[in-house]
């Protein structure tokens, strides 16, 4: 346990934090094990936190009892928080959008320390497409999605937020500093990321941060197979997010005066 500013955080309630976050990082059901040995809780303790989850619908079982993934509560609190989300409700035109208008996946993504979390998210109409699911965390590094947010941030705050060493995603991941900091400082020239297979082989997206906040902490993609990828492609995403963006700039100016 950390103590910041002479707070002393509650064990018991940093623990059952721990568990759910665990459930919420792994598909499927987790053996209580298993569990024990990732989190580093006796198993006993780790028995007591899972039947109290339990009772109160935040955690569910097989049907032998034994193996423990995320309840319906843990549903309910996450639609609650998107529906109370400012920036998901103003850019959900948006995403409809630019779904329409190019017929592939669409995501907005929200920087979260070293990660991305997807909020929302419109499926391609083809059937050869990205996997994904809202709520889904990825390395901010790895994701055009995630580079365009991390280059809002001068280059030492990227290193405090980024968890070194990076994790690496596929043969095209960004690893070094060095090639991180000089394609944070193309984003910023150019004003959009890129990302061509460092997340997922074979898939290339193009994001833009929007500008809901300074500096801004939600950005849209669109995730395109390298098949269907071209120089024409890449030009047309783009001008569509800068209309995108124009396009949020002027509500947020309504909105605000």
């Amino acid at each position: 346990m950390t103590v910041r500013d002479g707070f002393q955080p509650v064990k018991s309630a940093g623990r059952t934090l721990e568990v759910l976050e665990a459930l919420a990082a792994a598909p499927g059901q987790q053996s209580l094990g298993d569990l024990a040995r990732l989190l580093e809780i006796p198993k006993s303790s780790l028995h007591g936190i899972l039947r109290t989850m339990l009772q109160r619908g935040w955690v569910e079982t097989d049907p032998t009892g034994t193996r423990f993934g995320l309840g319906v509560r843990a549903l309910q609190v996450g639609a609650a928080y998107l529906a109370a989300d400012d920036a998901v409700s103003l850019l959900d035109t948006v995403l409809d959008e630019l779904a329409g208008q190019f017929g592939e996946t669409v995501h907005l993504g929200r920087l979260d320390g070293p990660h991305v979390v997807y909020l929302a998210k419109r499926e391609s109409i083809h059937p050869l497409r990205l996997y994904s699911a809202i709520g889904r965390h990825l390395p901010a590094h790895a994701t055009a999605l995630g580079k365009a947010l991390l280059a809002e941030h001068p280059d030492d705050t990227v290193d405090r937020l980024l968890t070194w060493p990076l994790r690496r995603m596929t043969p095209q991941t960004i690893e070094d500093p060095a090639t991180l900091h000089a394609a944070l400082a193309e984003i910023r020239d150019r004003g959009y990321a890129v990302d061509r297979a460092e997340n997922a082989e074979g898939i290339v997206c193009v994001a833009m941060a929007m500008p809901l906040r300074r500096p801004a902490t939600d950005a849209i993609s669109l995730s395109i197979p390298s098949a269907r990828w071209d120089d024409a492609v890449e030009a047309r995403i783009v001008e569509a997010l800068r209309a995108a963006a124009g396009q949020v700039r002027a509500a947020r100016t309504l909105v605000t005066h």
